[in-house]
């Protein structure tokens, strides 16, 4: 069995390491040695987070290499370009289509780069682009987008839905649980 490489990248405060532990917990109950590391940029601060999970019989690092990884699931599309080069030949880059500043932009020094995800598909990039923030806002809050991203992560899978959903529990606050189960299905059906 080969080993799988997927990154999560996004921004402070979006929710990839929740993301990450999702999809660790699904993986480490559907029987696979999972790996999972966590870089922190400025997180806090609105820098980039990039979490790398590796899934097989039997992985032996959390480090995904350049050129290496099958998925990149982006909460932003700037993050998708920053990290596309790690991509494989026939991986797929799952984006949402949100922008968000960063420092340099909201400072005035920079101006956020115009078609970003043109110029991914451009070089060859099989990108998978939609609109997260809508369908998380439907959920009932903005929070959401990165459980709207693992349930359309899902259906790239071979994992039933069904225990994506059980995984989703397990990981989620009981209070936030049924608007978390209402992302992750309209992520799915996207």
């Amino acid at each position: 069995m080969k080993t799988t490489s997927v990154m999560i990248v996004g921004v402070g405060g979006q929710g990839s390491l929740l993301a990450s532990r999702l999809l660790g917990t699904l993986l480490t109950d559907e029987g696979y040695d999972v790996k999972v590391s966590e870089v922190h940029g400025m997180s806090q601060r609105g820098g980039s987070v990039v979490t790398y999970v590796r899934y097989g019989e039997k992985v032996y690092s959390p480090i995904v290499t350049e050129g290496e990884c099958d998925y990149i699931i982006s909460f932003e599309k700037l993050e998708a370009a920053r990290y596309a080069g790690c991509l494989r030949k026939g991986g797929k880059i799952i984006v949402n289509t949100q922008e968000i500043d960063p420092m340099p932009v909201i400072t005035g020094a920079a101006e956020y780069p115009a078609n970003v995800l043109a110029e991914l598909k451009s070089k060859g990039f099989d990108v998978d682009d939609f609109d997260a923030l809508t369908p998380a806002m439907e959920a009932g809050s903005a929070k959401s987008v990165n459980i709207v991203l693992m349930g359309h992560f899902a259906k790239h899978t071979e994992i039933p839905k069904e225990k994506w959903l059980k995984a989703l529990a397990k990981v989620v606050k009981p209070q936030f649980l049924d608007m978390n189960l209402k992302a992750f299905d309209l992520g799915y059906k996207g």
